[in-house]
C-alpha cells in the first residue's frame, strides 16, 4: 500500500508546526514580539553589566520618565514618516516651545496679567501658549511642504537651524527658571499619583483593556469575522493584565527617600510618624503619554484622517486621484507634529525644572530612530503608535544602560547611530521575507 501522506499533514504535527499554530492563534505580531525580545535582552545585558542596578525600581522609574518626551514626539513622527516625509526640526522646535512657555510663565503673565507665582491659571495658560506656538510652526512647515512642494527634508533641515536659534534669541541665551510648581509636576518625579491611586489606575486600566478585548471579539462575531479561540483570548488578556499590574508594582516599589518625606512633613508643620514610608507610583507624565498613545491610535485606526494618512503613504498618486486633499493633509500632519512637540517641551522642561539652551538637542535623531526601530517604514504606508513608543523605550534603555556602564557620550551616539542603521536593514529584510507586509 502506497503512503500518500505529506510532511506537516500527518496526525502528529512537528513541534515547529505546533508552535507556529500557537502563535498564529494568539494573533501576536511577530515583529512586535521580536522588539519585545530585543528590549528584554538589552535590559538583561545591562543588568548584568551594572551588577543588578539596571533593573531596580529606581532605575526603571527614571527610565520611564526619561522616555516620555521622545515617545510623545515619536507618535507624531509615525504619521510624518508614513506619509513619506521626515521632520528634522523637532528638537529645535521643542527648544522654541520651551522658551515660549518659560517666558510666558516667568515674565509675560506676571507683568501683563498680574498673575503671581503659584497662580492656578499659570500652568494651563502656559501650556496653551506652547501648543499654539508648536502647532503654528508645524502648520507653517507643512504648508511649505504641501503647497510649495519644497521637500520636507529641506524644510525641516532649515527649521532645525532656525528654531534652535530663535529659542536662543527669545531668552538671550539664558536659562529661564524656576518654573511654576504645578507645571513642574508634569515632568516626572515632582508629580506622581502615589501608591494607592497608582493601584486604582492600574486596576481600571486592566478592566478597560479586558473590556476592549471583549468588545472587539463581539464586534467580529457580529460581523461574521473569524475570532481567536477563547483560550487564546484569555491568554492575551492575562498577559495584558500581568503587564499593567506588574508595571504598577515596580513603580510602587520605588519609595520616596526619608529625607524628602521629613522635609514635606516639616513644610506642612507636622512631624513624620516613625516608620512611615511612601511610594512615588505612576508619574503624571506617563499618564500623559498613555493618553496621547490611545488618542493617536484611535486617530490612526478609527478616523477618516488616519485612513487618509495611511492611504497617502501607501500610494500618494492614487490617494490624490481618489479625492484626498494631500496638500492640506500634509499641513494637518505637521501641525499635529508641532502640537506634540509642544507637549514634549512641557514634559522635558518640567523634568529639568527650567528652560535651558541645549534642551531637545539631538532629539530629532532619537525620535526618528524610535519610529523606525518601532517598525515605521521609511518608504511610507506602514507604522504603529505602540511600536514607536517601544522603539523610544529601547533607545532610552540603550542610552541609560551605556551611561550607567560608563560609556562616553560620543560612543553612545555612535552606538545609537549604528542601531538605527541596523534597524532599517532588519526592517528591509523582514519586509522582503513577508512580502512587504
Amino acid at each position: 500500500m502506497t503512503d500518500t501522506s505529506t510532511p506537516g499533514t500527518d496526525s502528529h504535527p512537528s513541534p515547529t508546526a505546533a508552535k507556529r499554530s500557537f502563535l498564529t492563534q494568539l494573533e501576536i505580531d511577530t515583529r512586535l514580539l521580536g522588539m519585545i525580545g530585543a528590549f528584554v535582552l538589552v535590559c538583561l545585558v545591562f543588568n548584568v553589566l551594572t551588577d543588578g542596578r539596571f533593573l531596580t525600581p529606581r532605575n526603571i522609574f527614571n527610565l520611564t520618565i526619561q522616555t516620555v518626551s521622545v515617545a510623545i514626539m515619536a507618535t507624531g513622527m509615525v504619521f510624518v514618516i508614513v506619509t513619506r516625509h521626515i521632520d528634522l526640526s523637532v528638537g529645535a522646535m521643542l527648544a522654541t516651545c520651551s522658551a515660549a512657555m518659560a517666558i510666558t510663565q516667568t515674565d509675560i503673565l506676571p507683568k501683563m496679567l498680574g498673575l503671581g507665582l503659584g497662580h492656578p491659571l499659570i500652568p494651563w495658560i502656559t501650556i496653551a501658549v506652547g501648543l499654539v506656538v508648536g502647532a503654528v510652526i508645524g502648520a507653517f512647515q507643512g504648508w511649505l511642504v504641501g503647497y510649495l512642494t519644497i521637500p520636507a527634508f529641506i524644510v525641516t533641515l532649515g527649521g532645525l537651524l532656525i528654531w534652535r536659534n530663535v529659542a536662543w534669541y527669545m531668552t538671550d541665551g539664558q536659562t529661564i527658571g524656576p518654573l511654576d510648581e504645578t507645571f513642574r509636576k508634569l515632568g516626572g518625579i515632582n508629580g506622581t499619583l502615589g501608591e494607592t491611586w497608582s493601584w486604582i489606575v492600574g486596576i481600571i486600566a486592566v478592566l478597560l483593556a479586558l473590556w476592549a478585548l471583549s468588545a472587539s471579539r463581539r464586534n467580529k462575531v457580529n460581523h461574521g469575522f473569524p475570532v481567536k479561540p477563547v483560550w487564546a483570548e484569555a491568554i492575551v488578556g492575562l498577559i495584558i493584565a500581568v503587564g499593567i499590574l506588574g508595571f504598577v508594582a515596580i513603580l510602587n516599589a520605588y519609595e520616596v527617600p526619608t529625607a524628602r518625606l521629613i522635609r514635606e512633613f516639616k513644610a506642612s508643620g507636622e512631624v513624620m510618624p516613625e516608620g512611615y514610608t511612601a511610594a512615588y507610583g505612576i508619574p503624571y507624565s506617563v499618564l500623559l503619554l498613555i493618553a496621547i498613545a490611545i488618542a493617536m491610535t484611535v486617530v490612526a485606526k478609527r478616523t477618516r484622517l488616519g485612513r487618509y494618512i495611511f492611504a497617502t503613504g501607501g500610494n500618494p498618486d492614487a490617494a490624490e486621484l481618489s479625492g484626498i486633499n494631500t496638500r492640506m493633509l500634509t499641513v494637518k500632519i505637521f501641525a499635529l507634529m508641532g502640537a506634540l512637540v509642544a507637549l514634549s517641551a512641557v514634559v522635558a522642561s518640567a523634568r529639568l525644572t527650567n528652560h535651558s539652551n541645549d534642551i531637545g538637542t539631538l532629539d530629532e535623531l532619537r525620535v526618528i530612530a524610535a519610529a523606525v526601530i518601532g517598525g515605521t517604514a521609511l518608504a511610507g504606508g506602514i507604522g504603529t503608535i505602540h511600536g514607536a513608543i517601544l522603539g523610544a523605550l529601547i533607545m532610552q534603555s540603550l542610552q541609560s544602560g551605556m551611561a550607567m556602564v560608563g560609556v562616553d557620550a560620543p560612543l553612545q551616539n555612535i552606538v545609537v547611530g549604528a542601531v538605527l542603521v541596523l534597524a532599517v536593514w532588519i526592517d528591509i529584510v523582514y519586509r522582503r521575507r513577508t512580502g512587504g507586509k
